[in-house]
């Protein structure tokens, strides 16, 4: 009979495969933006104009990249995207940053390890938001948020001012996910990669605790199992291969950006 192997065999050897076989896609960062709205748009569904996508500005403290408001996520292009300062005032580009935007300003300043936000009312997680329901982590896919996904209680109302940003940052603490009660989601990452995959991720664990609330109680995931698969899933190369198949996904929907 052959041997058994400790997982930490195996998980060395799943990583010294992905370096080897999953290369990701090179893109510069509006198009990567605007590959993260479609594939957004796809899998979450739209809600107008409320959906939000930033990633923080080379330029230094203050500054993003935002789509200019007006437009939808399945139609945004790279010509789209535009850079905002600490006011909200267009330094590259052209048209308006969405107000709404102000609140990434507050989580950049107190998150340095982030590099962008996604912000969405995806209709699962509107609905767990509407019930004031946090996320119970108790599948598979859905471990990329244990332990890492904050909840805010209290809707600070419409988040086009300062407090609503600080409020919403404190909130986040040191998660890279939020559920906002009587509001949306909202995702961060490193890069606009990570910040896209954990938005589609959270939409998608939000409709299967919707699904399976109704046939009884929910189990947890065990911590430790919950953490060691946790891990796995937000490795980079891992991140980097699904959003990159999402794009191919979302070029042969709704079509590729000009």
């Amino acid at each position: 009979m052959q041997e058994l192997r400790d997982k930490d065999y195996f998980k060395q050897r799943a990583s010294d495969d992905m370096a080897q076989h999953l290369h990701t896609e090179r893109r510069s960062l509006k198009e990567t933006l605007a590959q993260a709205c479609r594939i957004i748009s796809l899998h979450e569904g739209e809600a107008g104009l409320a959906g939000q996508i930033s990633a923080r500005s080379e330029r230094g403290k203050g500054h993003y990249w935002t789509l200019r408001f007006g437009l939808g996520f399945d139609e945004a292009t790279p010509d789209d995207f535009i850079e905002v300062d600490q006011d909200l005032h267009t330094v590259s580009g052209a048209g308006m940053a969405n107000p709404a935007t102000r609140f990434h300003l507050w989580v950049y300043e107190s998150r340095p390890d982030i590099n962008s936000i996604v912000h969405t009312h995806s209709p699962c997680v509107s609905a767990l938001a509407a019930a004031m329901q946090p996320l119970v982590v108790c599948q598979m896919d859905m471990t990329p948020f244990y332990d890492n996904c904050a909840f805010l209680p209290e809707w600070p109302g419409l988040p086009i001012a300062d407090h609503e940003g600080v409020i919403i940052s404190q909130a986040l603490g040191s998660k890279s996910s939020i559920i906002l009660v009587n509001h949306g989601q909202l995702t961060t990452g490193v890069n606009v990669e990570e910040a896209t995959y954990l938005s589609v991720y959270l939409e998608r664990a939000a409709s299967l605790q919707l699904r399976a609330s109704t046939l009884g109680p929910l189990v947890p995931v065990p911590g430790e199992l919950a953490k060691d698969a946790r891990d796995y899933l937000l490795k980079a190369r891992v991140v980097s291969a699904t959003f990159d198949y999402w794009g191919r996904m979302s070029d042969r929907v709704i079509g590729k950006s000009k």
